[in-house]
């Protein structure tokens, strides 16, 4: 019987697996086995089929996982089987890498909206999209039911454009300052920071 409440690593290890099935379907495979998913992720076989387990039955034994199939399972269990609209805070360098990030489209997010508070941005056209001034941030995201955010803003403002962001009805956030933000309850939030990333491993070195 499926869980109904997997633990968050597992839920965390769900887009590896999404990702390894499409470069798999990408070179024209259509099965696959944990074994061999296995291999391509440095996890354990046994761990990949507790995994999927928390979620149902998605393979046969002695045949393996449809690749396609399990792929779907997947996006439908991390609801990625519509589009999520986005709202990006921060029309800086990293804000317009995002935009033009190619690896957002097809995989289930589109920036809707880049806001910024500086008067020299407010008003610049980056592909389709117009920066907004961050005083119109609420009424966007009401408007437009967004609840993901994304803050690309130095440190210092990283607070106070998350509480904004939660006011205006967001509450899922990745944020790229590098810094910790206090949230309520029932507010979703990850970091993405590489001198982290790169700290542990220079451990290893």
């Amino acid at each position: 019987m499926a869980s109904l409440e997997p633990p968050n690593i597992v839920v965390r290890r769900l887009p590896l697996y999404l990702r390894a099935l499409n470069l798999l379907a990408a070179e024209g495979q259509k099965i696959t086995s944990s074994k061999d998913l296995a291999e391509r992720l440095g996890i354990s076989s046994a761990q990949i089929r507790k995994d999927l387990s928390h979620f149902g039955e998605f393979g046969k034994q002695g045949t393996g996982y449809e690749i396609a199939n399990l792929s779907d399972q997947l996006r439908r269990i991390l609801k990625l089987d519509s589009e999520w609209p986005v709202i990006l805070i921060g029309a800086g360098d990293l804000g317009r890498a995002l935009v033009h990030h190619s690896a957002l489209q097809g995989r289930g997010f589109r920036i809707a909206g880049v806001f910024d508070n500086s008067p020299n941005k407010i008003g610049q056209r980056w592909g389709e999209l117009v920066i907004q001034d961050a005083r119109d941030l609420a009424r966007f995201v009401r408007h437009e039911d967004i609840q993901i955010g994304i803050v690309a803003v130095p440190q210092e403002q990283a607070q106070h454009v998350v509480n904004a962001l939660i006011e205006s009805g967001i509450t899922a956030i990745l944020s790229y300052a590098p810094v910790a933000i206090s949230v309520p309850a029932g507010i979703r939030i990850e970091y993405m920071d590489p001198i982290l990333h790169l700290q542990r491993m220079t451990y290893y070195l």
